[in-house]
């Protein structure tokens, strides 16, 4: 079965625009979410929109509408795929300082941004061994998947990446540097968004050759073909589903909802893994009352599931 197949269609979007007044959009684009059935998160600042949402495809098409009226929206590049059942427990449309938070309040991606690279070009840049490949997600993303000859900046928070790329500015672009030639850095993420402004950020700190994966790792794994491709695992999606494959099919991992990393099977052998609890990441982290609280928490949902309702404390994603 293709993932277009499936009952559900998942919309993943986001675009930088000037929102003079994003309050002022908040309200009607929530209430039409709810009028179609539409559950998942979009976020609104004065650089423009960002979300996943999900909901039958006669539910989303006026929403996506709608989205594309906004200001500066007209061509807002959204990523379909499919699900079984609705990925979201409930719908958030927020307003935010950042519609991705970097910390810097300088970068501007409408102003200055990476050069993007289609899908269908990206293994010959990255194959390139004069290109420094960097995978700009969070250390839990990268656990279950990245491309190959991709560093890994272990960041916890997307917040710490200009501080990891600057105090590894020297060993990263050093060799390149000592042959004169200009260093080439080619970086992606999830949707496509982070990059927007790591690019930005590194033409920033004078790093003139930047690219990025248009349309981030979901438009790869949707459009290269598996027996082509030089991505290695699955791809961390936040939502229900924790990850995809290629072709965007469900992937194999679940989510610990402790602490909102992914968890393999091995993890949920480990005696430390209790299902809505802890996994062998998280345990150590946690204390025996937040755990009983998890518990307790957990009991609940199965109890509202049995129910055919949703439970109002449902851990989001």
């Amino acid at each position: 079965m293709s993932e277009f197949d499936l009952p559900i269609r998942v919309a993943a979007l986001y675009k930088f625009a000037p929102f003079a007044d994003p309050a002022a959009l908040q309200a009607p684009l929530d209430a039409l979410c709810r009028a179609n059935g539409v559950k998942g998160t979009l976020l609104l600042a004065r650089e423009g929109i960002n979300g996943t949402i999900a909901g039958t495809p006669s539910g989303i098409d006026p929403v996506i509408a709608h989205i594309r009226t906004l200001p500066g929206c007209a061509e807002v590049d959204v990523k379909f795929s499919g699900a079984a059942t609705v990925p979201f427990h409930r719908l958030k449309v927020r307003l935010k300082a950042e519609i991705v938070t970097m910390g810097q309040p300088d970068i501007d991606p409408l102003a200055s941004v990476g050069t993007y690279v289609d899908p269908q070009d990206w293994n010959a840049l990255i194959a390139d061994t004069a290109t420094i490949v960097i995978d700009t997600r969070n250390d839990y993303e990268v656990a279950v998947g990245t491309f190959e000859r991709a560093i890994d900046p272990q960041t916890a928070s997307f917040r710490d990446f200009p501080a990891w790329f600057r105090a590894r500015r020297e060993s990263l672009l050093g060799p390149n540097a000592d042959t004169g030639t200009p260093p080439r850095v080619a970086m992606f993420c999830t949707g496509g968004i982070r990059c927007e402004k790591s690019t930005a950020f590194l033409k920033a700190e004078g790093i003139h050759e930047v690219y990025h994966l248009k349309g981030g790792i979901l438009k790869y794994l949707e459009t290269v073909p598996a027996e082509e491709s030089l991505w290695r695992g699955e791809c961390f999606v936040f939502d229900q589903r924790t990850t995809v494959a290629h072709g965007l099919a469900p992937g194999s991992y679940d989510l610990c909802h402790a602490c909102r990393r992914p968890i393999d099977a091995e993890d949920r052998a480990s005696p430390l893994y209790e299902e809505g609890v802890s996994c062998p990441a998280c345990h150590a982290e946690r204390t025996d009352e937040q755990r009983d609280g998890y518990r307790e928490r957990h009991r609940q949902e199965r109890l509202a599931a049995a129910r055919g309702v949703a439970h109002v404390g449902a851990v989001q994603p």
